[in-house]
């Protein structure tokens, strides 16, 4: 090989080499729009430090609390989760300009006030929206209902008041609510009895919900039901079934009466609180055959001995204390 050769291929090696680094350190992946909506967001919540990775030179798909999708959706960005930083202000109306955003999440940073901006209705990719732990007050949205790919609400944790809107049983995909510790007051609606496609957790505790569970919620199958600590009354018997295959309900302090003889579980609930409420009957004997992991019926005017055999008697005193005249073990009193 002669010199001429020798130096016409390290010349192109090396150019090709400076090329590939130039293009490496230069490729910027995050869309402009994106970028620009996303600082606009961040001087919004007052430059916070927390976000002190979004950089305008920088590329916007390796800040912080941000995630871009692949080449198929153009980098653009996919997901927001800002959480448990040092921010004040207002959940930024700009986030609903993030249009190919799947999950967008607020998470533990109480000095976020306001409401729940309507602009987020622009965000037909949405999948997840979890606003929690912060100190937003107004309603929850009827407007979340145009969410059509929404799979998880999430907005506990809040002082959000008035009702709950009926709305929400009209989106397609929605497996999982919770709109537990707020100020919630009303009814539970009647369309939550026909969700069109997965029937989801319902966790609504700690609000100040009044009225009885409508009957339409006994026509579906729930994984989880929290209805502890509101207002509600009535029959919630409703709920079991020896075909029903939920995991959890927890309807504690509240003001149910109905009889717990009538009640037949299945054999895959394994949490089952019903303390402090008005429930009358007794125990029935087919609870022996159930492999409950958390019972607790104290509070309410059971009465008759608590069945033996099974996992009835490993549950301490607690569980069934402060009854009308329960009686047996694990309780002091003996059966006369």
């Amino acid at each position: 090989m002669d010199h001429k050769t020798n130096t016409t291929l390290i010349f192109s090696l090396l150019f090709s080499i400076t090329y590939l680094i130039t293009i490496a350190t230069s490729k910027d992946l995050c869309n402009q729009n994106d970028k620009n909506t996303l600082l606009k967001i961040k001087k919004s919540l007052n430059n916070p430090y927390h976000l002190a990775s979004w950089h305008p030179e920088t590329d916007c798909c390796s800040w912080y609390c941000l995630e871009c999708g692949g080449a198929t959706v153009n980098h653009r960005v996919i997901s927001l989760t800002i959480f448990a930083g040092q921010i004040s202000g207002q959940i930024p109306p700009e986030v609903g300009d993030l249009r190919y955003l799947q999950n967008l999440m607020f998470h533990r940073i109480t000095n976020i006030t306001g409401q729940i901006p309507s602009t987020i209705t622009k965000l037909k990719h949405l999948r997840s929206l979890r606003l929690s732990w912060l100190n937003l007050t107004g309603p929850v949205p009827d407007f979340l209902s145009q969410l059509m790919n929404l799979e998880y609400l999430s907005l506990a944790f809040n002082q959000l008041s008035g009702s709950i809107p009926s709305s929400l049983a009209l989106l397609p995909k929605l497996s999982y609510i919770d709109v537990s510790r707020n100020k919630l007051t009303g009814t539970i609606p009647e369309s939550f009895g026909s969700f069109p496609a997965e029937v989801p957790h319902l966790i609504f505790s700690h609000n100040q919900l009044s009225g009885s569970i409508p009957k339409s919620l006994g026509n579906l199958d729930f994984n989880r039901i929290d209805f502890s600590r509101n207002k509600l009354t009535g029959d919630a018997s409703m709920l079991f079934g020896a075909n029903k295959t939920t995991f959890s309900i927890d309807l504690s302090r509240n003001m149910f009466q109905f009889d717990l003889s009538r009640v037949v579980l299945h054999e895959s609930l394994g949490v089952l609180d019903l303390n402090h409420n008005g429930i009358t009957g007794s125990i029935p004997v087919q609870w022996t055959e159930y492999s409950l992991q958390i019972l607790n019926v104290s509070y309410n005017r059971l009465c008759g001995p608590i069945p033996t055999g099974g996992s009835l008697q490993r549950f301490d005193s607690y569980t069934y204390f402060h009854n009308k005249c329960l009686c047996g073990a694990p309780l002091d009193s003996s059966c006369k």
